[in-house]
């Protein structure tokens, strides 16, 4: 039997966690012909006869078991007319918005393959799409729910060209880049892009998984998801070194970078082997002027799902507070199986202030919401 949130009462209206900013909300589509309406003729016609043709080594099969029905979603989160998670609004109010007086969600949409599309130019039309598929049915109609600006990131005229149309346009929130790519995004070819992003006011956001063509680990590819699924976090430590180990900060001091579904636990001891190794090393970087940490604990900020659970609850805090609690931001992953609910996510009460900044805060200073 499937227990909705609503079956839970909620004691107290003051809480921390009721009217919080969800830094990763999921919307889905009905059907992949709901991106049609904002692709034109070539592209309907490529999308229904050719389809997307992802960069992955594993083509004939998902990269993700079926482990739920849907690829991991809530079995509740399913609308009554068997649409997709995700695909429904007004259940999305019910079971989020509106259960808990979520000021602000975050769309993280995962949807029309336009990153890993192996036609870069299919992919930058895609990356049209879904930004345009954002706003008519989510943003338009729900104006708590805030877009991600989707690029492909190989065909940097497009990108370029789209983060420009959507600067200032406050359905936009932040541009969206997955951490695995043909190459590390410190790379000084992908350098217009975020000095664009940066320029236009938004961040940029690297959620957790995608795809790049290459094997997911050091190694090769894996023989069981349960190899695969760490990797994703391995990803997200080699993107966070190649920006800062390639000067990025340098060159562009006002670039914010969110860490999405991610988890944050590992970066503390990430940020001191970069340090350690920067002492011996620091001759072969002259363009970092600082300790690795510091431009971590500058320019970083982390989202909390999947929120990791130490045997020792208290240990969340002293990762926290080697982080900043400034720079934490609260997400539940709506409509995942895993998603985390606000009231339970943290084994160990938060200081009040820390809590206030978690919850609503830190994204309301970021993402210049109101």
């Amino acid at each position: 039997m499937n227990v909705t949130l609503r079956d839970h009462r909620i004691d107290n209206p003051a809480q921390s966690h009721l009217g919080f900013i969800d830094c990763d909300v999921h919307p889905f589509y009905r059907s992949p012909a709901d991106f049609d309406p904002f692709l034109s003729e070539r592209w309907r016609e490529h999308r229904r006869s050719i389809g997307h043709r992802s960069r992955q080594g594993l083509a004939r099969t998902s990269l993700y078991p079926r482990m739920s029905p849907g690829n991991g979603m809530r079995g509740d989160a399913w609308p009554k007319d068997g649409s997709p998670p995700g695909s429904d609004l007004e259940l999305m109010r019910e079971q989020l918005l509106d259960l808990f007086d979520v000021r602000y969600g975050l769309l993280a949409p995962l949807v029309g393959g336009a990153a890993a599309e192996r036609n870069v130019e299919f992919g930058a039309a895609m990356a049209v799409a879904v930004n345009e598929w954002q706003c008519a049915k989510f943003c338009d109609p729900e104006p708590r729910l805030k877009a991600s600006v989707q690029i492909t990131l190989e065909h940097e005229e497009s990108a370029l060209a789209e983060i420009e149309q959507r600067a200032g346009d406050a359905r936009f929130a932040q541009v969206n880049i997955p951490p695995r790519g043909l190459e590390p995004l410190g790379r000084h070819r992908y350098r217009k892009i975020l000095a664009a992003s940066a320029a236009a006011g938004f961040p940029i956001s690297l959620h957790l998984g995608g795809t790049s063509g290459h094997a997911s680990t050091g190694g090769g590819w894996p023989s069981f998801y349960h190899e695969e699924h760490p990797s994703y976090v391995q990803s997200m430590q080699t993107l966070v070194t190649s920006l800062v180990c390639e000067g990025v900060f340098e060159e562009i001091p006002d670039l914010k970078v969110v860490l999405v579904e991610g988890g944050f636990a590992w970066l503390p001891a990430l940020a001191w082997r970069l340090d350690k190794h920067w002492k011996r090393l620091r001759a072969e970087v002259p363009q970092l002027k600082r300790a690795p940490s510091e431009y971590i604990r500058e320019h970083f900020w982390v989202s909390t799902q999947p929120i990791e659970e130490p045997e020792r609850p208290a240990d969340m805090l002293s990762i926290i507070e080697w982080i900043g609690p400034e720079r934490v931001m609260f997400s539940t992953d709506y409509p995942h199986w895993d998603q985390d609910d606000p009231r339970y996510a943290f084994k160990v009460k938060l200081p009040e202030d820390w809590a206030r900044m978690i919850y609503r805060e830190n994204a309301q200073a970021l993402y210049r919401l109101d």
